[in-house]
Parts: C-alpha cells; sequence; structure tokens
C-alpha cells in the first residue's frame, strides 16, 4: 500500500474518532452545567470542556471568554478550529475520498452520509438543537466504525483505519481522565461531595461506561475505581489498557504484511507491557495527573513513529 492512502486511511480513522469524542464532551459539559454552584463555577466547567479537547491554548488565542455559546462555536462549528465536530466530519470525509477504492460502498456511504448530513443539521442555536445535533454525530460516527467492522476485509487497509481510531481514543481518554482529576472540581467544593460525585458520574456517562462500571465494581462511584476502569480495565473498551491492546495488534498484524517490525511495534509492546505491571494504587502513589502526561508524551512519540515508519 503507498503511505499516502495508509495515511489517509489512519487519518480517517483518528477524525472520526475524534468528532465522537468531542460530541460527548459537549453533552457531558452541558450536563455539568446545569448543576447548581457557587458563582463563577460554570465557567470552569466550559473551560474543562475545552482543556479536555486538549485545545485549550487554541481558544484562548481568541481572546474569548469561556462559556456555554463561546465553546459550544468552538468545539462544534468554528471554521477556524481544525478539530471542531464539522471539520473532523469534513477531513475524515476528504480523507476517506482520496483512497475512495480501498474503502466498501457501505463504509464510504456512512462517512459521505455524515459529510452530506452537516449541512441539514445547520448550526443549531438552541440547547434542546444542540443536544439533538450531538446525538446525530454520535449515531453518524457509530455508523461508521459499524460499516467499516462489519464490511471491511481483515487488511492493511482496516488496520490502519482501526490504528488511527485507537491511538486517537487512547489519547481522548486520557485527556478526559486527566481533566477531571486535576482541574474540573471548583475551589471550595468538597473532595467526595456531591459535586464531585456528579462529574464522575458524568464521565462515566461521556464515555459510555456508567453501566460497566456497576458490572465490574457492584459499588458507589469512587475515584480510584473509575480510573482502574479507565487506565487499566482491558474489558472497558475506551480504557488506556484496551486501546493499547488494539494498537499493538494492528501494529503486529501490519507488521506481518510488510515482512518487518519497526520502532512503533517496540515502543507499542514497551507501552503494554508497563500496563500489564501496574495497579492503581501505584498510579495514585506515584501521581495520577503525572501518569497521564508521561501517557500523553509516550502516545505522541508513538503517532510520530507510525507516521515514520508507514505514512510518510
Amino acid at each position: 500500500m503507498l503511505s499516502r492512502t495508509a495515511d489517509s486511511l489512519f487519518w480517517t480513522g483518528r477524525y472520526i474518532e475524534r468528532a465522537d469524542y468531542l460530541a460527548r464532551i459537549l453533552e457531558a459539559t452541558l450536563r455539568l452545567a446545569a448543576i447548581p454552584t457557587r458563582e463563577g463555577a460554570s465557567e470552569g466547567v466550559w473551560s474543562g470542556a475545552v482543556a479536555s479537547a486538549g485545545m485549550a491554548d487554541a481558544f484562548a488565542a481568541l481572546g474569548a471568554t469561556p462559556g456555554e455559546r463561546s465553546v459550544r462555536e468552538f468545539l462544534a462549528f468554528a471554521p477556524d478550529n481544525a478539530s471542531s465536530i464539522t471539520a473532523c466530519i469534513t477531513r475524515a470525509r476528504t480523507n476517506a475520498r482520496s483512497v475512495r477504492t480501498a474503502l466498501t460502498v457501505e463504509l464510504w456511504e456512512a462517512i459521505n452520509g455524515a459529510w452530506n448530513g452537516l449541512a441539514e443539521q445547520g448550526r443549531p442555536t438552541r440547547r434542546d438543537d444542540f443536544v439533538n445535533f450531538l446525538e446525530w454525530v454520535k449515531t453518524v460516527t457509530l455508523s461508521v466504525e459499524g460499516a467499516s467492522s462489519r464490511t471491511m476485509l481483515r487488511n492493511d487497509a482496516y488496520w490502519f483505519l482501526k490504528l488511527g481510531a485507537a491511538v486517537e481514543r487512547a489519547d481522548n481518554t486520557a485527556r478526559l481522565l486527566d481533566v477531571k482529576y486535576h482541574l474540573l472540581l471548583p475551589e471550595g467544593e468538597r473532595v467526595g461531595g456531591q459535586l464531585d460525585y456528579f462529574q464522575w458520574t458524568t464521565l462515566l456517562r461521556e464515555v459510555s461506561a456508567l453501566t460497566a462500571y456497576r458490572w465490574v465494581y457492584r459499588d458507589n462511584v469512587k475515584p480510584w475505581l473509575v480510573a482502574d476502569l479507565l487506565v487499566l480495565n482491558r474489558q472497558m473498551p475506551r480504557s488506556l489498557a484496551s486501546c493499547q491492546s488494539e494498537i499493538v495488534s494492528c501494529l503486529e498484524l501490519l507488521a506481518a504484511d510488510y515482512g518487518r517490525r519497526g520502532l512503533s511495534q517496540r515502543i507499542a509492546n514497551t507501552r503494554l507491557m508497563q500496563f500489564e505491571e501496574a495497579t492503581i494504587e501505584r498510579i495514585f502513589q506515584s501521581g495520577l495527573h503525572e501518569y497521564i502526561q508521561a501517557f500523553l508524551d509516550q502516545n505522541n512519540r508513538l503517532g510520530q513513529a507510525i507516521s515514520e515508519q508507514y505514512l510518510s
């Protein structure tokens, strides 16, 4: 496969995953912002949404005050934000179109249909309409994932698509967990209090993990158990360990297809071994924030290694 074809498939997977994640961030933030809190706390919730998306610097450069209207516009529709929901769906479609012959009819129609749907959805301003827009985004991205899973041959095209989604999902879960643990609880609010509990519950809803949490732990929502689920539990498809396992699997299959292993396989396998040796107690002792920052740095290194090995 040509490197530019692999690159387009990889980024198609990443952009679709990112659009879904941004919709989940915005949906959860609307819930959190509706909670009565002390004056000024709502601004912190919307700042947390931008931080969760990894776009704090880009938003700050606009000079806008973080609030519902400004953050909704920036994360969902802003033409000058290359990672907004509409930009992600548009870029996914552009990449998919350039490798149309590598995709099944069903997958292309799912991606192209999502792009066409943007015009029909418009830019809703009423909150109810905006919530419906977010539900639509989650539905169309799920349809893309379903079409790829059910119709694509298990060959290098499929592995590059899945690899991009797994790398993006790992990055997103790490950022989300870090923002809640490190930034989101307002000053003066009690750790373990009602707001803290609601925020952790909302985080689980954001990654469709609340039911999974109850099945696994059969306990009230507790920060260290949420972290255990989203960092180390391989049964949870959005956990860091599960994403890492998916990354290793895709890279090993690509190595078999191309007859060589390289830096990306070594980085990915080393990190998977670290997950196998880790416990949530050790992670909290060393600092969850520090652990996640190190993971994000490693994920960036892995992305660069994948690019240099296969996509350049």
